[in-house]
C-alpha cells in the first residue's frame, strides 16, 4: 500500500496531547540542506520496508494503548496510496496526525474533504523571500500559501513550526514569518540539531542558537500568534 521505512512504536511528543506511534514514509520534493533524514530522500531502497499488513497488525495489538499515528517523512503526500493508508488507520479507531511541507495543497484538501486527518503540522521553512533557499529547490510560494490557508480554515487542530538555523533565520526573518502567519492558532520554534547529521554537510558545521536566544525569539513572536512555544529537546 505505502512504503513504510521506519516505525517509532511510541512517542509522547510527536502528536501533541496524545500517545502515538510514528511512521516514516520515503520521498520528498524539497532538498532542505538542514534535513536530518536524507536517506529517506536519496536512498530509501537502502532502508528496510515494513509491510503494511505488519504495521496494521501492530496497530491492532496497541488498541487501548495508543491514541493515534503520526505520519511523517519525507513528504507523506507523495506516497501514491496515502488516502487508503490513512483510511486504514482511521478504520481501526486511531487518530491521524499528518506532517507535511505544504507543497501539495490539492492532495491536502482531498484528505481534509475525506476526513482522514485529525491534526495537521506544517513546516514553515523560512520567510517567503527565502523559502527556496531554505527548501533547497525552487518553491511555488503560492502553493505554500494555499496550504496555509487550507489549514487555517480546516477547523482541525494544527501547528506551524520552524526549525531555527542561524544562517536562515535571523531576527528579521522570524519577524517576517510572524507577520506572514499572523493570527494563526499555534507556532513552534524548534532547535536545530546539527549533531543529527544534515543533507548538506556544511550545515552540520552550523553553530545552533543558544536556548536563551531562541527564547528571545519566542517572546518576540508571541504577539503574532494565539500560542507560541519553544522546543529544544
Amino acid at each position: 500500500m505505502v512504503l513504510i521505512k521506519g516505525l517509532q512504536k511510541v512517542s509522547m511528543i510527536d502528536y501533541p496531547g496524545k500517545v502515538a506511534c510514528t511512521v516514516f514514509l520515503p520521498g520528498c520534493d524539497f532538498r532542505c540542506p538542514f534535513c536530518h533524514n536524507p536517506s529517506l530522500i536519496f536512498e530509501p531502497d537502502s532502508l528496510p520496508t515494513m509491510p503494511t499488513k505488519e504495521f496494521f497488525e501492530f496497530l491492532e495489538s496497541r488498541k487501548g494503548w495508543l491514541d493515534g499515528v503520526c505520519v511523517t517523512g519525507g513528504e507523506p503526500l507523495l506516497s501514491k496510496n496515502i488516502p487508503e493508508f490513512l483510511r486504514g488507520i482511521k478504520d481501526r479507531g486511531f487518530l491521524v496526525k499528518l506532517d507535511s511541507n505544504g507543497s501539495l495543497p490539492g492532495k491536502l484538501q482531498a484528505l481534509f474533504d475525506d476526513k482522514l486527518v485529525d491534526f495537521i503540522a506544517m513546516d514553515i521553512k523560512a520567510s517567503p523571500e527565502r523559502y527556496s533557499e531554505a527548501a533547497g529547490v525552487r518553491v511555488n510560494i503560492s502553493s505554500i500559501q494555499e496550504s496555509i490557508n487550507l489549514i487555517r480554515s480546516s477547523g482541525l487542530p494544527y501547528e506551524f513550526r520552524t526549525t531555527v538555523i542561524p544562517r536562515l533565520h535571523g531576527r528579521d526573518d522570524l519577524l517576517a514569518i510572524g507577520e506572514w502567519l499572523e493570527g494563526s492558532d499555534f507556532y513552534a520554534l524548534q532547535q536545530f540539531r546539527p549533531d543529527f547529521g544534515t543533507l548538506d554537510p556544511e550545515y552540520a558545521k552550523e553553530v545552533a542558537y543558544k536556548k536563551s536566544e531562541l527564547q528571545e525569539f519566542t517572546d518576540m513572536l508571541k504577539p503574532y500568534f494565539k500560542k507560541v512555544v519553544l522546543r529544544v529537546d
